[in-house]
């Protein structure tokens, strides 16, 4: 049976992105960097299930279909607001389903018991339990599957004032970068048998974790 999403979580995104869905690509797209750089490195090929968690407006999964022409799409949000862009720009390219990123079931929720591809994408910095949810996708990789995480970084590289004002102003929409997250990844992969390869952006500002089955 499909979980339900947290409902005071849910509310707060609902009340976070009811007006800021309209203008979130064209906004988050001068600073969400190393997006792309997962999507191509995706390496996924016609049937494959590639699965977004938290997947917003569905940017990402439009861009992965013209990336990776013949894969199947499936998206998941705790936010309703975000379904209607998502649904608005995917059609019936994409199975969405509105769901909590730490206990969603993919086979009653998106009619699939697994994925070969599954991304995380600027998702885990809004979780509250972002060590659940990063536990959780990784339990619905299929056999031979790979987990996509990018994230921002420790932010080590940035001037001090700089780097102060941009966690103030992230704090305004809810959202903390996950400093601990390398290491929580290599705790998931040695767990499940996964190979953990990450990347740090430049001047620390993203992070990106890929676990893979070997």
């Amino acid at each position: 049976m499909a979980s339900a999403p947290s409902p005071t979580h849910a509310a707060l995104m609902d009340e976070v992105y009811r007006g800021q869905r309209h203008i979130y690509d064209f906004t988050r797209k001068y600073y969400l960097f190393g997006r792309d750089t997962l999507i191509a490195g995706l390496d996924a090929r016609p049937g494959m299930r590639v699965l977004e968690v938290a997947c917003g407006t569905g940017r990402n999964l439009a861009k992965v279909a013209r990336a990776w022409p013949g894969v199947r799409l499936f998206g998941l949000d705790i936010s309703s607001e975000m379904l209607k862009s998502a649904r608005a720009a995917l059609g019936e390219e994409a199975r969405l389903g509105e769901g909590d990123a730490c206990a969603f079931d993919p086979a009653s929720l998106l009619g699939e018991p697994a994925f070969e591809r599954i991304v995380l994408s600027y998702s885990l910095s809004m979780i509250p339990d972002w060590q659940g949810a990063l536990k959780h996708a990784a339990g619905q990789l299929a056999a031979g599957g790979e987990l996509h995480v990018v994230d921002f970084g420790d932010l080590g590289g940035l001037p001090g004032p700089f780097q102060r004002g941009l966690r103030a102003w992230l704090a305004k929409f809810h959202v903390e970068p996950r400093v601990d997250l390398p290491a929580l990844a290599a705790e998931v992969a040695a767990a499940r048998g996964l190979v953990l390869e990450s990347r740090r952006g430049p001047l620390g500002y993203y992070q990106l974790h890929v676990l893979r089955a070997r």
